[in-house]
């Protein structure tokens, strides 16, 4: 890019970046258009759409999508995002029907480092993913029920030329509250439990407790009857608003409600007992989940608690740094030694550190497949030197047909930062380039 070119590109996305900052367009959840959408629109307008720096940014965001890194939840980690290369990172995941995703998003400099997070679920029908929710960096979380087991991906993607450190959190919880308010409730029957010496399973959870224990309903909604059955004995069916499914409340001694009353997310319900099939055993409340398809299990929408992720150890000071490994290292799918190997690498191969998560690096490598490694068999320092015998061209990419960024004289000493499949990366005058020896 001459000099002219460059300044005039640079003006543009110092125009766009302006744009951005001072738009008076609703901030977080998207509504037409998600704010990752808005800022793509406005690169097109810009012109940037067609140069260089707009290609990759576009190119990173259909990467991010279309092969993202996987993991498992819950999972933090810390990243950066360089200025000088647009990247974008994905994410993929899997949650149970009933629990609720939760991704909060920290980004440091927080007034001047945008980040833009889109949560997709995949689909078989022509593989492309339907979008669930969307969020930048002015509303720093994302909150989404998952609606049936599946895989969902994340994206997370800056503004074009800010350089700045992000904070990634993604757990899960329940989705609704726990019907028995207080400490003194245990869940002690599951799904799928035998139940009339196997003739048929159990289609919900018991949660005993004290007779007369007050159960509650577990989000705003409608009930929808209060009966009684000679199964179930005194029940309550809540249908929630705005969701596929009705809650099934059994067992209960006193009914409190009636149908057709509208009741908030803690308002009890009834009491519970032991009436119906339960007269001969402790009381409880049998608790379900009935959709149109039938009974579902209900524990992931009610379990108490969330996972913690581990905390990250990884020294973050290697952050889009060209790192080598000391010792033989073994890249994986996900951060975890049981996932799939996608390459095993000699001593002082190169990669990029592209984030930190608990004691692994995400990395990329030269052919810009991502995956973790563990960081402690990370360095970048230079592993050797070594003085040119003859001229050589120092190449952008480990490709004969890379652009030179420069070319090096003979009897210049260089430094060795790592290799690459007959490729050596180098740094020559505080250029980073390949070479081949």
């Amino acid at each position: 890019m001459n000099n002219a070119r460059g300044t005039t590109l640079y003006l543009l996305c110092s125009w766009l970046l302006l744009c951005t900052g001072c738009s008076t367009q609703q901030r977080g959840l998207f509504g037409k258009k998600t704010p990752h959408e808005q800022y793509s629109s406005r690169i097109t307008s810009a012109g940037l759409a067609g140069s260089e720096l707009g290609q990759q940014w576009f190119m990173a965001a259909s990467k991010a999508l279309n092969t993202p890194v996987n993991i498992t939840l819950p999972y933090q980690e810390t990243g950066f995002f360089a200025a000088e290369k647009p990247e974008a990172a994905g994410f993929s995941f899997t949650a149970r029907r009933g629990e609720q995703i939760q991704i909060e998003i920290t980004a440091r400099p927080a007034d001047s480092f945008r980040v833009f997070a889109d949560l997709w679920k995949p689909t078989a029908a022509n593989n492309t993913p339907e979008l669930l929710a969307a969020a930048d960096t002015t509303q720093w979380t994302i909150q989404q029920d998952a609606e049936t087991d599946a895989r969902f991906i994340l994206r997370l993607q800056p503004e074009l030329l800010r350089s700045g450190e992000y904070q990634l959190r993604i757990t899960t919880g329940p989705s609704l509250a726990f019907p028995v308010p207080g400490t003194h409730a245990r869940i002690g029957s599951f799904w799928g439990d035998n139940r009339d010496g196997g003739n048929r399973s159990h289609e919900g959870i018991d949660i005993f407790g004290k007779f007369r224990t007050p159960v509650v309903a577990v989000a705003k909604g409608t009930i929808t009857s209060t009966r009684q059955n000679n199964l179930g004995g005194k029940v309550v069916f809540l249908r929630p608003d705005k969701k596929p499914y009705n809650i099934y409340y059994a067992h209960l001694d006193e009914q409190l409600v009636t149908e057709g009353q509208q009741v908030n997310m803690g308002d009890t319900l009834g009491l519970m007992g032991n009436t119906g099939n339960a007269r001969k055993t402790p009381t409880h409340l049998h608790f379900g989940i009935y959709t149109s398809g039938g009974a579902v299990d209900p524990l992931p929408f009610v379990k108490p608690g969330k996972a913690t992720p581990a905390a990250v150890t990884a020294a973050t000071d290697l952050l889009q740094q060209n790192a080598r490994c000391s010792a033989p290292a073994v890249i994986y799918s996900s951060p975890a030694r049981n996932s799939t190997v996608v390459e095993k690498l000699p001593a002082n191969s190169a990669v990029r550190i592209l984030a930190a998560t608990a004691s692994w690096y995400k990395i990329i490598l030269p052919d810009n497949r991502e995956g973790f490694a563990e960081s402690r068999l990370f360095t970048a320092k230079p592993y050797s030197t070594r003085t040119l015998t003859t001229p050589v061209r120092l190449l952008q990419t480990p490709d004969s047909t890379a652009a030179a960024k420069s070319f090096i004289a003979k009897g210049t000493t260089v430094n060795l930062i790592g290799s690459y499949q007959g490729w050596q990366l180098i740094a020559h005058e505080e250029r980073l380039g390949w070479i081949r020896l």
